[in-house]
């Protein structure tokens, strides 16, 4: 019975409050402009010709619906789940409270999986661009500091660099890492805007033609892939602590940022494959490229630029993500302690941005890194699905719980999103679900040796 063990929503809320930790600095403006900054980037500027060349061709748009209706759903649910419950370490607190301590560690095991490998995935993708922008000046970097080992170099140095840079920021404090953030995303906005307007006049409607050239079945698999564009907005809920006014701001930040994410997507994803055939697009930088084969190159290198900056602020909220939710364990006593401290005068959680920003920097630099991005997808569904059961739990279990904002539609929201979710697991390969099992399968296994005797709970501790 100890797995099932629940926290008290009461206590953790007493315990976070009186902690005299982190600082609360962050308004609904910030918590948008986090979310946009954790989900405009790799997306478009990386997936979206993949997706379109080898899966779902010109119905990317409808991918893009399909994959932003699943996290809507989710979002919906979390928006509950962070006003009543606005703690530090998003689905890892919120399955604690519903479901117990096993599943919230599972979820937390999860999520380090989700941010940790979608870090280091976004950080070779911006040393790719960023090499492209330093050739451009003649300031390439030699090849033996592009790859990582498998790849036949020494290591991928900018790569490495960028997630450490970011790690000092994240370290400094939470609302210049936030101030930051905010000039990155207005960037990127602007640079996404000018794609729009001058991809707007070369648009050719015969390359919409065939329009799902693979099927439903390539829909879905578009969207299974591109599912990776949304990963991060969860990471708005795990600044609950260093909020201003969650429960009013956390909603408005999760459901604000998604949905214009969402739109942005399906604008940019209409106009990509109207303006080249779809079956050019299975390049690095699609966007770039295709403004440059429609002759624009003056705007395709200032999209570069952007993307540039799109990736750098995606970083930034992976790592900020990725850097709570251990907090949030490790004052659970599922993880050391050292991971919980914080630092007295920055006041923000500086051990544990140190060793997880550590370790992202070490697989970006010299692990193969590709094979594995896929893991990011099943790890973030999981844990949405999770989410979802653990609302309808809540209700149930604390029908008087305070909740300043409440899913509408219920129970149908959360039950729409498990389905969604779980409808996007099955369409990813067999070879990704089973390392996610493997990798699942490591986390049982070290709760078991380490987390279940440690935790709080299990001392008696008042957590």
């Amino acid at each position: 019975m100890s797995l099932w063990r629940t926290k008290s929503i009461e206590k953790a809320l007493e315990a976070a409050n009186n902690n005299g930790g982190l600082h609360r600095a962050l308004g609904s403006m910030d918590l948008t402009l986090l979310g946009i900054g954790a989900v405009i980037g790799a997306g478009i500027f990386v997936l979206t010709g993949v997706a379109a060349a080898t899966q779902a061709g010109p119905a990317l748009m409808l991918s893009f619906v399909v994959s932003g209706l699943a996290c809507i759903f989710a979002a919906l649910v979390y928006a509950e789940l962070a006003s009543a419950v606005p703690i530090s370490g998003s689905a890892y607190t919120y399955s604690y409270v519903a479901l117990g301590e096993f599943v919230a560690w599972i979820v937390g095991w999860n999520l380090v999986l989700e941010y940790g490998v979608s870090s280091a995935a976004v950080a070779i993708g911006w040393s790719g661009y960023f090499n492209r922008a330093l050739e451009g000046v003649g300031l390439g970097l030699p090849a033996d500091l592009m790859k990582a080992p498998h790849e036949g170099g020494l290591v991928n140095l900018p790569a490495l660099l960028i997630i450490l840079l970011v790690s000092v920021i994240l370290m400094i404090g939470v609302k210049q890492s936030s101030r930051f953030n905010n000039l990155i995303v207005m960037v990127k906005l602007a640079v996404i805007a000018l794609f729009i307007v001058v991809a707007a006049g070369h648009v050719e409607p015969a390359n919409w033609k065939p329009f799902m050239p693979f099927g439903w079945e390539g829909v879905m698999g578009g969207a299974a892939l591109i599912f990776f564009a949304y990963i991060g907005f969860d990471a708005v809920s795990t600044a609950g602590e260093e909020a201003r006014n969650p429960q009013r701001d956390l909603p408005r930040g999760i459901i604000g940022s998604l949905v214009i994410c969402t739109i942005i997507y399906i604008i940019v994803a209409a106009l990509l494959t109207g303006i080249v055939p779809y079956t050019l697009l299975n390049v690095k930088d699609p966007v770039a490229f295709a403004l440059a084969q429609v002759g624009e190159r003056l705007a395709s290198n200032l999209i570069s630029v952007g993307a540039i900056a799109g990736l750098t602020s995606v970083l930034l909220v992976l790592l900020y993500g990725q850097s709570r939710v251990f907090f949030a364990m490790s004052r659970d006593g599922l993880l050391p302690s050292v991971f919980s401290q914080v630092h007295a005068r920055f006041r923000t959680p500086a051990p544990v941005i140190m060793v997880t920003g550590a370790v992202a920097a070490l697989v970006a630099g010299f692990m193969p890194i590709g094979q594995v991005a896929e893991l990011a997808n099943v790890g973030t569904l999981s844990a949405f699905a999770v989410v979802s059961i653990g609302v309808l739990v809540l209700r149930r279990t604390h029908p008087n719980l305070h909740r300043p904002f409440k899913t509408p539609f219920m129970p149908w929201t959360p039950i729409l999103a498990i389905l969604f979710c779980s409808y996007l697991i099955a369409s990813l390969g067999a070879v990704t679900l089973w390392r996610f099992v493997i990798w699942t399968a490591i986390g049982v296994a070290i709760y078991f040796a380490y987390s279940r005797k440690r935790s709080l709970l299990a001392i008696g501790a008042p957590l």
